[in-house]
């Protein structure tokens, strides 16, 4: 098959009506992929972490993290420019490993996309609760999160290209303020070179090892872009460049805003790895406190922008499955008038919604939550990117396109997954990569349990539904 035969194969429904295609531009597919990222919320709630493992190496862990994951992209993009689909990259594992590899990956994807959205939508209750309380304002937290849930519905499911606008307004902004406050920063030192980062002083390859760790997690859900397949202009090539330049856009903010919040927190007397927002210290130091308050909405946005788009991959993985037969038909339907997933939407948002609520019933506080919401989306991820790497060459050799580079890509990639992976899970006895402490300790068996409730719910299907299977395996939709 052509590659122009397989773009006009992407858009054609097998059965009933599809998604509204080809309405999405370029920047508007890039918007997908980088609101998931959230780049602006790094170095405002995750750059401290890293300097207190990576210290003058912090922005070489960024550095290593984005080549790492430019590894990934590379090996995601041997799909992205030949095929196109709403079933991101469950779709492309199925093309690659079968069926059965495709479908757990797809569960996995799933889990990703689905605690990142939960993640984040704690972190949109976290800094609306410090908007409001600087004004002397108070809001229950179930009020502010149906807030943000009730709209993210009515963005991702009224229309898909006023969705990808409102993310790309929100995280546009966003960024805009976190890097104008770091060009401020830069200019009260004289736009210097910091010779201690450049030099790597006191930094250690274990320390800047660790920090790759935390940094491969801040670059959780670049490709979600694939997500947009049928929905895309010119989707063999957009989707492609998406995926490889949201990594390096976010990868550029991330090391320019790594070297001058270090820069600017050398003459002060706060400690950058205890500080929670590093930010807004530095914009009232500076005297632009009126930056950091325009940060913090901006953060506040971003955080909505991802649970937006965590809301939307995740609904047009559950449509593409549903499609597929592998999930409830019911899933599968789609707004007459909108073209939109819609039932798939309000189900992925409703559930996002619940279940991140559900830890405050326990007396866990929503900053807490967000922090376990974050640590559990990572093991989707990295789990589905160590797949995706391994169905490359297996994807190029079924065609007769596998080639040594390919190869060595796709290894190169798969085994840098393992580090992060190393990370989070720790190894008894290793000094670099200690087990966890509890609760932590136990979320790894909470992924694993999701995994086994997927395949078991895979088993299943094969003996009550095989033909679904195979229609997975053939790219096709299931009878409606």
């Amino acid at each position: 098959m052509t590659v122009q035969s397989q773009q006009q194969a992407a858009f054609v429904p097998v059965n009933g009506p599809g998604l509204k295609s080809q309405c999405l531009s370029y920047v508007e597919v890039l918007a997908q992929s980088v609101s998931v990222i959230a780049p602006s919320t790094v170095p405002a709630a995750v750059l401290g972490l890293i300097f207190a493992s990576a210290g003058n190496g912090t922005w070489l862990s960024f550095l290593f993290g984005m080549v790492g994951l430019v590894l990934v992209s590379l090996n995601i993009n041997q799909f992205a420019r030949r095929s196109a689909s709403a079933g991101s990259l469950y779709s492309y594992i199925v093309k690659g490993l079968g069926p059965t590899a495709g479908v757990l990956g797809g569960w996995a994807l799933l889990f990703g996309y689905m605690l990142t959205g939960m993640s984040t939508l704690c972190g949109f209750v976290v800094t609306a609760k410090g908007l409001l309380d600087a004004v002397g304002l108070s809001i229950p937290s179930v009020i502010l999160s149906g807030a943000a849930t009730v709209a993210a519905i009515y963005l991702a499911s009224r229309d898909v290209q006023l969705s990808a606008r409102a993310m790309l307004a929100f995280e546009g902004a966003a960024i805009a303020a976190v890097l104008a406050l770091g060009i401020v920063v830069w200019r009260h030192h004289g736009f210097a070179l910091d010779h201690q980062q450049l030099t790597l002083q006191g930094a250690t390859p274990g320390g800047v090892l660790m920090g790759v760790v935390l940094v491969v997690f801040a670059f959780s859900g670049f490709e979600s872009s694939t997500s947009l397949g049928e929905e895309a202009k010119d989707p063999l090539r957009t989707i492609p460049k998406s995926v490889i330049q949201s990594v390096m856009v976010s990868g550029a903010v991330f090391i320019f805003m790594a070297y001058v919040v270090i820069l600017g927190f050398r003459d002060l007397p706060e400690d950058l790895a205890k500080t929670e927002s590093p930010l807004f210290l530095l914009s009232g130091k500076l005297g632009v406190g009126w930056l950091g308050a325009f940060i913090n909405v901006g953060i506040l946005l971003s955080f909505f922008s991802c649970t937006l788009a965590s809301i939307s991959a995740t609904s047009r993985i559950i449509f593409s499955m549903a499609r597929h037969g592998v999930a409830p038909r019911v899933l599968g339907s789609i707004h007459p008038r909108n073209e939109t997933p819609h039932v798939a939407v309000a189900f992925a948002a409703l559930l996002t919604f619940f279940v991140a609520l559900a830890p405050s019933l326990f007396g866990v506080s929503e900053f807490d939550s967000q922090g376990y919401f974050g640590t559990l989306c990572s093991f989707g991820f990295l789990s589905v990117y160590v797949l995706i790497s391994l169905a490359a060459p297996a994807y190029l050799r079924k065609i007769g396109e596998l080639t040594t580079g390919a190869i060595v890509v796709a290894l190169v990639a798969a085994g840098f997954m393992i580090i992060p992976f190393l990370g989070v899970i720790g190894v008894s006895g290793s000094d670099l990569f200690p087990p966890p402490a509890y609760p932590n300790n136990i979320l790894v068996w909470v992924y694993l349990a999701f995994m086994a409730l997927g395949a078991a719910w895979l088993f299943s299907l094969r003996k009550s539904k095989p033909e679904a299977i195979d229609e997975v395996f053939e790219g096709k939709d299931a009878p409606h």
